[in-house]
Order: structure tokens, then sequence, then C-alpha cells
């Protein structure tokens, strides 16, 4: 390319860069006999070649704001008659330099969709980060789903045999796929964030284990002053022996140490079932419920050590939330396609709100919110679906658990597969390309990569 500027002064020796630079039409009749201009290049070209660069007619192209934005130019006219080179006329400079606007407005129009192209998509990495940055146990899963949904669709692309093997999408539907990838959850920005946020079972506003943990300390304190009041007695009973007060005492003490070894372990056991996980037994939750019949004074009032609201959270089968705080993160679905389907979307991008809005449904039909089945369901829809279950799997930034090494999560799929929650074909592909180890080296931790 021609510089405009040469060591921060105008390059007004090359004749493009003048014509640049001065926004002036620049009509060379010959370049070999024209002073004031560097035409060294050219005359090196046509040694080289043989060639014989004559007339050059240089114009500049300008926006409708008068602005340059390129230079068009015209090299040897020709004589219709003799084929020889002519000097440019002044007709044909006229011509030029009208149709040269018109170039400039494509060129306009086509420098302008491709800004407001970036400015479309940069605003929509602008939203998921935001939705990303509003709770830190979602760490980067709005960014990172695009990154694995497009590795698997590449690889549909690219497949030479098998179910995909007549399956292409284009430039522009992989432009649609990856839009709609980064909007995929859009609707949690309408998510409370005391839902979104809520890294243990008994989480509200602040988590309520520290108040648990301060009931049992009032249990230890009154099991404390029982024990004392009745070490007084025993000390005071004037008709008792020495040696049956040593032995009342050492039994009472035998006693206080089991009911304090007991009450750690039960609070140890509520510390636990506070954190959440895959799933909680019958014979736990029996024993949560068995716990919160305790008796405790509060301010003089005896009450249950647990109250029913928290013995319905720690009672939390799987994760840490509750049926109606399950729902509450599920509605994100429908707020994105509600959302979504607000836009006024050219031609090429109208699936957004459809491929968006199915990575949560399942191929039997028991998937949300429309319960689609598989053949309701389009092959990015799908391929979103595995990208979203696969990133949550291995993600390392979500409460109520550790994020899981390759072969567990590429386990978890597998059953997903087989109860045709995830699509077959497309999860075997996931598995033949290693789409999972591509991903892995380039997000996960070391630890995380046990498998090839």
């Amino acid at each position: 390319p021609v510089k405009l500027y040469d060591e921060g002064k105008p390059n007004t020796r090359m004749i493009s860069a003048y014509v640049g630079l001065t926004g002036e039409t620049v009509n060379i009749p010959d370049a070999y006999k024209t002073k004031g201009f560097d035409f060294s290049g050219t005359k090196a070209f046509d040694k080289k070649t043989g060639y014989r660069s004559k007339s050059f007619l240089t114009v500049p192209l300008k926006n409708h704001e008068e602005e340059i934005i390129g230079v068009l130019q015209l090299l040897n006219a020709l004589d219709k008659k003799t084929n020889e080179s002519i000097p440019f006329s002044a007709k044909i400079q006229d011509i030029v330099e009208a149709l040269s606007s018109q170039a400039a407005v494509a060129i306009t129009n086509k420098n302008l969709i491709r800004d407001l192209e970036i400015l479309f998509e940069s605003f929509i990495k602008l939203i998921a980060t935001a939705i990303d940055a509003k709770s830190p146990y979602t760490g980067e899963h709005c960014a990172r789903v695009p990154e694995i949904t497009m590795m698997l669709v590449e690889a549909v692309n690219v497949s030479k045999d098998g179910p995909f093997k007549d399956v292409h999408f284009s430039d522009k539907e992989m432009y649609e796929l990856k839009i709609a990838a980064w909007l995929h959850d859009c609707g949690k920005v309408t998510t409370p964030e005391y839902v979104v946020d809520k890294a243990t079972k008994l989480e509200t506003i602040y988590d309520r284990i520290h108040t648990l943990d301060t009931r049992f300390e009032v249990l230890k304190r009154d099991e404390e002053i029982k024990v004392l009041k009745k070490r007084l007695k025993i000390e005071t009973d004037v008709f008792a022996s020495e040696a049956d007060k040593k032995d009342a005492l050492k039994s009472l003490r035998k006693k206080h140490k089991d009911k304090l070894v007991k009450m750690e372990k039960e609070m140890d056991f509520i510390r636990a079932t506070n954190i959440g996980g895959e799933f909680m037994s019958g014979d736990k939750k029996d024993r949560v419920k068995k716990i919160a019949k305790y008796r405790w004074k509060d301010n003089g009032t005896v009450k249950d050590f647990l109250s029913e609201n928290e013995v319905y959270n720690l009672c939390i089968t799987k994760g840490t939330l509750t049926a109606e705080e399950r729902q509450i993160i599920n509605d994100h679905i429908v707020q994105t396609i509600d959302m979504l389907q607000q836009l006024p979307y050219p031609k090429h991008l109208k699936n957004v709100p459809e491929f968006a809005g199915g990575h949560h449904e399942k191929l039997d039909g028991t998937g949300y919110p429309k319960g689609l089945t598989k053949d309701e369901m389009s092959v990015q829809a799908k391929a979103m679906a595995i990208a979203d279950i696969f990133e949550a799997l291995t993600a390392k930034d979500r409460p109520y658990k550790e994020g899981k090494a390759l072969s567990m999560a590429m386990r978890i799929l597998g059953f997903m597969k087989n109860d045709a929650h995830v699509d077959p074909e497309l999860f075997e592909l996931f598995v033949q390309e290693k789409i999972y180890l591509k991903y892995g080296e380039q997000y996960l931790g070391p630890e995380q990569l046990d498998m090839d």
C-alpha cells in the first residue's frame, strides 16, 4: 500500500497519495514526460516486464460527507482504431469522476454494513459479558457455550460421511448460529440475583447456616447450664457418700461429653447438607427432620430447632435450589425467547430466537419451554444443547459442585444420550472429533484433562 505520509510529512511524490490527500483528480498524459511525481516504481516495472505505462487518470473516491475513502486509478487509455495508448480525454475524465462517486457509495455502504455488524456483535457480547458478570457462579458460561457450539457445528460442516454428510451450513448460517449462541442466556438479565447466586441451600441474602451455628451454641450453653445445676446438686447432697458423689459426677461428665459429641456430629451433618450436591437420599432427609425437632429457647420462647422453610431448603434433593427457585431459573429461557422475538432481524438472522431458545429442549419432549421432540428441533439447537450441558458440567465456578473431569462429563453426557435428552448423532460426532478435548485444552484445568 502507498503511504499517505512519509516520516510525518505528506507524501505528495506518489500520485495516488497526492490525490488521496488533496482530493484533486490528476490526469497524466505520459508518465515518462511528466515531472513532479515519482514514477520510478512504474518505470522499473515496465523495464522488467516490457510493458509501457503511459497515461494515468487518478480520481479520488469521496463519500456522502465529502471524505476521501480511497483512490481510483486507470492506466493507459486506448485508441479504438490503433489500439495504442493515448491520454485520457476530458470527456472520459468526467465519466470516470461520475462513476467514482458511485463506487464511493458502494464502498461506503459495504463499510457501513461491516461496521454495523461489528457494532451489533460487540453489543451482543457486551450483554453476554454483563450476564456472566452478574453472578460469580456462572463465570464465563455465555462466552464459552458459543465456542463449543461452533466447534461442533464446524465438525458437522466438514463431515464427509455419516448422518451429516449432506448437511452444510453457509457462512451466513454459521454467523446466525454464533449470534444465537452468544444470546442463548440473555433472559437471565431478568433472573433475581438471590436465585442465581444461591450458593448453599440456606442462602437468602446471607447464608442461614451461621444462624444455625448460633442455635447449636445456644443448645450447648443450655446443656452446660443443666450439667452445672446437676453437678451442684450432687456436690451439695449431704446424704450421699464421697464415693457415690464421685461416681455420679463421672457419669454426668460422660453423658455430657457424649451429648456434645452428638451435637457436633449433627451440626457437621447440617453443614455438609447445606452445601448441596448431585443427590440427597431419603435417610438423610429423615435425619434433617429429626434434628428439626430439637427444642431451643429463643429469648425465652421454646421453638423447634429448624423452621419449616429451613427443613424444606435443607431437603433439596439436587443442587441448592427449591422447586420454586428452579422454576425461576428455568423461566430465563422463556424470557430469552420473548426478548429475542421482539427484535427486527434481517433475513439471515431470523432463526436466532429458535436456536437460542431451544437449548433446554430434549429429544423425548420432556424439555422446556415448548416440550419439542427430536423432529421439531433444528441441528443448530441440538448442538447448542450439548454445548450448554458440557460447559455446565465442566465449569469450575458452580456454587454447589466442582468442575467435573472430562471422563465424568462425557460419561454423564453419554447417559443423557441414552435417555434421549441429547442428540445421539451429534454426541457421537462430539466424541469422534474429540471436541471435548479441543475445548478442554483451551479452557479447563490440567486436573480435569483425564482422557484423550
